[in-house]
């Protein structure tokens, strides 16, 4: 009971949702709403139902993931990668950050059909976009975090003859962890988007795909189950990283804890 009270978020967020779903199921039922703009939860649980319980839905699900993580784990290295050296070498950073923020605020969605242009119709096009749209978070965040080091701390190192490695290792990279993490997070969600962004453009396979063809055919119900799916799998992929985010940077909630 003590928990609750201290945490009254535990209870009143799954209130809420089965309010919103009582109200919406009876606004739908009421026909206040037509069911193709707003079905019922109880026609999105039979979508759900349908999806789930097709041959052809886990090989969408796969597809959508799979271009996910591999844009998300190649844009997430090569930004950490190009911020290490954008901090160490000052004059990199001034020639090459003003074409990263320029890059960034582009419209990614304008670059889709350049990439289906350069990399074809498959999977390639998909994991570029995906590359396209995390890549920023993680560039900044890594930056600010390298950047955050004591000045102090810096000069203590400095004076036990620590090499630059070493404070690289032992002082900024340790220092910089919760930033990055705060980064890769957000770029993870960015990478599905994309993912996304591109089936959306041109695709046979893919959740994206899937919510093209269900709006085209007028199958409102089935678009909403796959945009609670969507939302899942964005969940479970946010989750993994702030599971991997506490065991890694696991300092940092020690010293909150302590």
């Amino acid at each position: 009971m003590s928990k609750l009270r201290d945490h009254p978020g535990l209870v009143l967020s799954p209130l809420s949702f089965v309010v919103v779903l009582v109200l919406w199921e009876g606004v739908s039922r009421a026909g206040w709403v037509a069911p193709i703009v707003l079905p019922p939860p109880s026609r999105v649980w039979d979508g759900l139902v349908i999806l789930f319980t097709a041959s052809w839905f886990p090989q969408h699900v796969w597809l959508t993931t799979a271009e996910t993580l591999i844009g998300f784990v190649i844009g997430g290295v090569t930004a950490i990668l190009l911020a290490i050296v954008m901090v160490n070498v000052r004059l990199f950073k001034e020639v090459v950050y003003p074409y990263v923020v320029a890059f960034q605020v582009m419209p990614k969605v304008v670059l889709a059909p350049i990439f289906i242009t350069w990399f074809g119709f498959g999977m390639e096009s998909k994991i570029v976009m995906a590359i396209a749209i995390s890549f920023f978070p993680v560039v900044i965040n890594t930056v600010v975090g390298l950047e955050s080091v004591e000045e102090n701390a810096s000069l203590l190192m400095r004076s036990l003859v620590a090499s630059r490695r070493q404070i690289f290792c032992k002082l900024a990279w340790p220092t910089a962890l919760p930033s990055i993490f705060a980064g890769l997070k957000t770029s993870l969600t960015l990478a599905l988007i994309g993912a996304l962004v591109a089936e959306f453009v041109t695709a046979k396979e893919g959740l994206g795909t899937l919510i093209t063809t269900f709006s085209f055919e007028l199958k409102v119900y089935l678009v909403f189950a796959v945009i609670i799916v969507v939302s899942v799998l964005g969940l479970v992929l946010y989750g993994l990283m702030e599971y991997l985010d506490r065991k890694v940077v696991f300092w940092r909630r020690s010293h909150f804890t302590g």
